[in-house]
């Protein structure tokens, strides 16, 4: 469950940022968002499924001046988005990733997730580069 993963050249990232609704802590969610969570590893992590694996993050609420570039668009874009927990997942391919999301079992789970949620956005992008120190 908290083993590292290894990610493959070639991947699509989706990100996906979730808003909890006012008075919903972190905390408030786990249960369900292990259950989802672990319903996309059981079901969606073959080769017909795509699933290569993910990553849970919870807002810490610090912006990196040295890492940023700052303008008045960007900041406000920045604050906009600033959710309470973001999900980062890896697959083989977007169209795996849309075929599991759009499956009744995980559909379901989703749902429960969604029922503490003010809104959830979910971004995707093919991977350009990656590496390690040497």
């Amino acid at each position: 469950m908290f083993s590292p993963i290894e990610i493959p050249y070639g991947c699509v990232m989706l990100f996906n940022v979730v808003d909890l609704k006012e008075g919903v802590k972190v905390e408030d969610v786990e249960l369900v968002l292990g259950q989802m969570c672990n319903v996309v590893k059981n079901n969606y992590g073959d080769d017909n499924g795509g699933f290569i694996g993910g990553q849970v993050y919870k807002n810490a609420g610090f912006i990196s001046e040295e890492g940023s570039v700052e303008s008045d668009s960007a900041n406000k874009r920045i604050q906009q988005n600033m959710g309470d927990i973001v999900i980062v997942t890896y697959w083989q391919s977007f169209e795996q990733h849309e075929k599991s999301h759009a499956d009744a079992l995980f559909k379901e789970h989703f749902s429960h997730l969604a029922d503490f949620c003010d809104a959830t956005f979910e971004v995707g992008y093919e991977m350009l580069w990656q590496g390690v120190p040497e």
